[in-house]
């Protein structure tokens, strides 16, 4: 490695980019420093495996000041360890590959694929960041012969394309493996490892041999991406699971050993990707990005910082937020809901937070009644409204899905199609078709008028040979049992399309009528024990979202065009939830 210092008399121009030379130079092996990290760890838990030592971090409240994401996690492992690391142009550095038989391999949770966060030295007991990685620590790390390391690495949410690193070779690298010289003044786009020798003796420039002394923000300047600003209007594109690579380094070891991306067939991993293709993954790095679906609501992702607040003012005109994360999902992702909410008073953007828990189907379909009624309400006070979520993928969506169906009298297919085909999510389609019968059960007085709303599937576990029936006052008033069906070993089913409400059943098992221990049962009038399935509920204002009764019948909904009587209840039921809102609980403090 060779860096000179140059002394010039003009002005620093910190937007001047690098001046590009032909010539190319010694290959440096690539170090990595970790600076002005910090951080306490709390007692962990060791597991031994094959040379190779895993330590799961235990959290605990007497450490407060570390804290991860729920899908970072720490490994410590011993000399050597294993792993090739390999720098991204937007200044990642993650596991490239993993050494056969070594340590990282052994201890079968390293990943290729996985970012590395922190690192730290098993005995000091103090992890530093990854930030600039010319000098430090890393290097320190990389050298050593013995001891034990602690890192923390990041798993990526979307499958990582290990098959476009079986296809690159070295010299596919950016900067022809690291080697590209160049000239600059702008000692910004530098690491923040090198330092000026004379601080005091004029404006100072730098030549290197080597572009892995840059930042993220000189290696774009050297791709030629200076010239390219994002939109903030709509953000609706995911990033690319991996960038393009600046260089490939690994631990200096004397032993040669084979190097690979996995122990799996690389042909059933490409099938499995290609499988997931449809799937979306959350990439929280890319920042909040949301997509207008008319002209008073926008939908998308978490607000993460302040200038996300001033965004929605100035360049959507959002006056109202409709927020569905939790405080603890807040954490999690490190945003400081404090700061934006003190943003939104700045901007005069009213922020209502109403929390629905990530991935919870039932707690969606309870809640979702009420979420509209918001929604509905800002919407007739003339408010502009960004509705947000987590990921932007199911609940903000599906409120607004919720919306157009119950309040437009757009139908649920229509509705699904319109907001997916301008902002990029899937959500709780099944969710948003529970709580529509919910609404509807409202103002029915217990008694569903129209088709079936559900298909449930009675289940009868006895023994094999027997003769099972149902029978019920679904049945023709108990009069017409319904044969089940054998599905193998001690299991009967019988499936049958159902209104929403209260029935009583039985079944009739070699002749003799028995009821189900594993479902609800009542004793009636006459002494005699029948089951009981109660199909679907009432929505409410103010849902109380009670513990399901175990039962082992399957409830699944339906989803089909409204007749007019139900379109007529499923709006009357919509606007008295909206309407039973206070207008007080708007008004911003």
């Amino acid at each position: 490695m060779v860096t000179l210092q140059l002394q010039s008399s003009r002005a620093l121009d910190p937007s001047s980019p690098p001046l590009l030379h032909g010539c190319s130079s010694s290959f440096w092996g690539g170090r990595v420093s970790f600076i002005n990290g910090r951080s306490t760890m709390s007692r962990p838990e060791k597991l031994r495996s094959n040379g190779g030592t895993v330590r799961i971090l235990a959290m605990s409240n007497s450490s407060p000041s570390f804290k991860m994401n729920l899908n970072e996690y720490m490994v410590t492992l011993d000399k050597p360890l294993g792993i090739r690391f390999a720098l991204s142009v937007d200044g990642k550095i993650f596991v490239h590959s993993l050494k056969k038989g070594g340590n990282a391999e052994k201890s079968r949770i390293v990943m290729v694929g996985d970012t590395l966060k922190k690192a730290g030295d098993s005995s000091g007991g103090r992890l530093l960041e990854a930030k600039d990685f010319v000098f430090g620590f890393f290097r320190k790390m990389l050298t050593e012969k013995a001891g034990s390391f602690s890192l923390v690495l990041e798993r990526p949410l979307s499958p990582f394309p290990i098959q476009q690193l079986l296809l690159l070779n070295d010299l596919d690298n950016l900067f022809n493996r690291g080697r590209v010289p160049f000239a600059t003044w702008n000692k910004t786009v530098l690491a923040s490892s090198l330092q000026s020798a004379t601080e005091n003796s004029g404006n100072s420039g730098f030549v290197t041999f080597s572009s892995k002394f840059l930042k993220s923000q000189g290696w774009n300047l050297l791709n030629g991406q200076n010239g390219r600003v994002q939109s903030q209007m709509q953000k609706n594109t995911l990033a690319q699971p991996m960038s393009k690579l600046v260089c490939i380094f690994s631990e200096e070891e004397s032993e040669h050993g084979e190097w690979a991306h996995g122990n799996f067939p690389l042909e059933e991993y490409i099938k499995a990707l290609d499988r997931s293709k449809g799937e979306l993954y959350y990439n929280h790095s890319i920042g909040m990005r949301y997509s207008k679906i008319t002209e008073q609501i926008y939908v998308g992702s978490c607000i993460q910082t302040e200038d996300d607040v001033e965004t929605l003012s100035n360049v959507a005109g959002v006056t109202a937020i409709l927020n569905f994360q939790s405080g603890t999902e807040t954490e999690n992702w490190g945003i400081n809901s404090i700061s934006i909410n003190e943003s939104c008073q700045k901007f005069n953007i009213l922020m209502i937070n109403y929390p629905i828990r990530e991935g919870d189907s039932f707690d969606l379909r309870k809640k979702l009644p009420f979420c509209v009624g918001l929604l509905l309400r800002l919407l007739k006070k003339n408010h502009r409204v960004f509705v947000t979520c987590t990921t932007g993928f199911n609940r903000s969506p599906a409120c607004v899905i919720a919306y157009l169906h119950w309040m437009t009298d757009t139908s649920l297919h229509a509705a699904y199609n319109f907001v997916t085909g301008l902002h990029l999510c899937r959500p709780d389609r099944p969710a948003i078709a529970w709580a529509t019968w919910d609404l509807i059960a409202m103002v029915e007085n217990g008694m569903h008028e129209g088709p079936p709303t559900h298909a449930v599937t009675f289940v009868w576990n006895g023994q094999e040979g027997e003769d099972v029936t149902l029978v019920g006052d679904f049945t023709a008033n108990w009069k017409e049992p319904i044969r089940a069906n054998h599905k193998g070993g001690s299991r009967w089913e019988a499936e049958v399309r159902l209104s929403q409400g209260k029935y009583y059943y039985k079944f009739i098992v070699n002749g003799q009528w028995r009821h189900s221990t594993s479902s609800p049962s009542e004793r009636d009038q006459s002494g005699n024990v029948n089951n009981i399935i109660i199909i679907g509920d009432t929505a409410s204002v103010r849902p109380s979202v009670q513990q399901q009764i175990k039962d082992v019948n399957v409830v699944k909904v339906i989803e089909r065009p409204l007749t007019e009587n139900e379109r007529f209840m499923l709006a009357k039921a919509a606007r008295c939830v909206s309407f039973s809102i206070c207008p007080i609980r708007l008004a911003p403090k």
